[in-house]
């Protein structure tokens, strides 16, 4: 990254400090553990909590900072009833904001502390409680991105990753997913199960979840130890709908890395996405058994186990490295299983939708401007991120890039990252400067625009083919093309505003294919008699 750049940068994480005041970038805390006891029921919508959250201090202070919707005047969000530490076990004094739980206690800096928080509430989102198809009551939480402070207290920014147990007490017609291996399910009063799940990898807020239904569930195979489960709705017939994950499970493991959990379970659920990507808990959007896409789609969500669940981006302006990667590993998962021209549809209907994405928003894929975090997924973070990394890949070749892949997921393997993380491994394993290529990909909003003249010369019988950029900053880019009824494939490297170039030709009447192996981001419009 050039010095404009990281200064711009720089600038920018020190007004969002006064800004945002939250997350862990922006605290005073860094949470290492949540052991949340949840009460449902089926008599209200009203969830009571007790949250017993351990937190280190990172430097001195005479409060504590939680993130946490307050109950409004409509009766929804959280109403705390006491906050005591494992310190004095005495009542603390607190207050709460709009969304923040203000716990006055003095602690040094280094020391750590354990905050037992009790509430209840209606969550206004967050937690999704509501009727399925078919006429079941089910319950289901969907944090991304900051939601999880709708329904408990918590540190909810991306970047504040930490183990979870959750204790859900619920009527026993409910089977309970979560995070993590179930270490307990056991009968209670009233016709009550308590059911408790217990993740040892830190993982954040956003896909820390539970799940609560009528299911059926279906063992659908064993990766290298880990269990693979599906989780269905009963009365859903579509019950192989989500059997590929075994498959997918092993050639990512095969192809970046060891899975960071220890199940992988499949659930059709209430989420307002297609899918979502918790970890070990994957939630699916209610008639994702009968989406003909849904291989790609399980495929998406398991790639984000390893980039977004594992491999955590540091702040929400670099989401690409969570929904890029997923998107680019869906599409060469298919590659792998279908062929390399599934990999070339799929790239060219992708660059299609950026390129109309670009009209209608005109916005970089690192969007540090964006508050409206909903707003950041989009064609950018997904289809034009992907295309970057298969750019990336053209660039350094397949063997580099996936070694540089491993070695970025190993390196921030249940840990944060940025872009410069990445830029700095993928150089290293390049042995080049890739600042160019990061710069004008991921922080220039819009796209090469390029205009292609050929025409033939008799006398020479050479083909002269002019390219010209249109968009107003000029990218340096190799350009593919080919000749019609001709062998081989030719590249020239586009840097100045028009690019001439003389090609042998057989034939008066050939003519230019450009990009004919679809490995450039951009609209490309053709005019031989210019």
């Amino acid at each position: 990254m050039n010095s404009r750049i990281k200064l711009n940068r720089s600038v920018l994480s020190i007004l969002l400090v006064f800004i945002l005041g939250t997350g862990a970038a922006y605290s005073q805390v860094d949470v290492r553990h949540y052991r949340l006891n949840i009460f449902l029921s089926d008599t209200t919508d009203e969830i009571r909590g007790s949250a017993d959250i351990e937190v280190r201090h990172l430097q001195a202070s005479d409060s504590v900072v939680f993130d946490l919707t307050r109950r409004d005047h409509s009766g929804k969000g959280m109403f705390v009833s006491s906050v005591v530490t494992n310190k004095t076990k005495e009542p603390l004094r607190f207050s709460q904001t709009a969304d923040k739980l203000i716990v006055y206690s003095s602690s040094k800096r280094g020391t750590s502390v354990q905050y037992t928080i009790t509430y209840s509430g209606v969550p206004s989102d967050g937690l999704i409680i509501s009727v399925n198809q078919f006429g079941q009551r089910t319950i289901f939480a969907d944090n991304w991105p900051n939601r999880a402070h709708y329904w408990f207290p918590c540190i909810d920014h991306p970047s504040d990753k930490a183990t979870v147990n959750f204790i859900v007490r619920a009527p026993s017609r409910y089977r309970i997913i979560a995070n993590g291996i179930r270490k307990e399910e056991r009968t209670a009063g009233n016709n009550e199960t308590i059911t408790r799940y217990e993740e040892t990898i830190p993982i954040p807020t956003k896909v820390m979840v539970i799940g609560a239904a009528p299911f059926q569930v279906r063992n659908t195979g064993n990766v290298k130890g880990i269990p693979v489960s599906s989780w269905l709705f009963e009365g859903e017939k579509n019950v192989t709908a989500y059997d590929t994950a075994p498959s997918i499970l092993t050639f990512f493991i095969r192809k970046i890395g060891p899975f960071s959990y220890k199940k992988l379970a499949n659930v059709q659920s209430k989420t307002r996405f297609g899918g979502m990507e918790n970890a070990g808990a994957i939630f699916y959007f209610e008639e994702s058994p009968a989406y003909p896409g849904v291989e790609s789609l399980v495929a998406h969500e398991i790639a984000h186990q390893w980039f977004g669940d594992a491999a955590t981006e540091k702040d929400w302006s670099h989401v690409w490295l969570s929904e890029g990667f997923a998107t680019y590993l869906s599409n060469v998962y298919l590659e792998d299983k279908y062929g390399p021209d599934s990999l070339r549809r799929l790239m060219t209907q992708q660059r299609n939708k950026v390129l109309k994405f670009e009209k209608k928003r005109f916005t970089p894929i690192i969007d540090h401007v964006q508050s409206d975090y909903m707003q950041i997924l989009n064609a950018n973070s997904y289809e034009k991120a992907a295309w970057v990394l298969h750019m990336l890949r053209r660039e350094m070749g397949d063997a580099a890039f996936w070694k540089a892949t491993r070695k970025y997921y190993k390196k921030y393997r249940n840990k944060n990252a940025d872009t410069d993380d990445l830029l700095r491994i993928f150089e290293q394993v390049a042995g080049k400067d890739l600042d160019t290529f990061f710069n004008q990909w991921l922080y220039r909003a819009g796209n090469p625009k390029l205009t292609l003249n050929w025409r033939y010369l008799a006398d020479s019988k050479n083909l002269i083919l002019r390219v010209t950029q249109e968009q107003p900053e000029l990218y340096q880019l190799s350009f593919e093309f080919s000749i019609s009824g001709e062998p081989g494939l030719r590249s020239v490297l586009l840097k100045d505003r028009v690019t001439t170039v003389e090609v042998p030709v057989a034939t008066v009447h050939a003519s230019v294919i450009p990009d004919p192996n679809v490995n450039l981001m951009a609209e490309i419009k053709e005019d031989p008699q210019g």
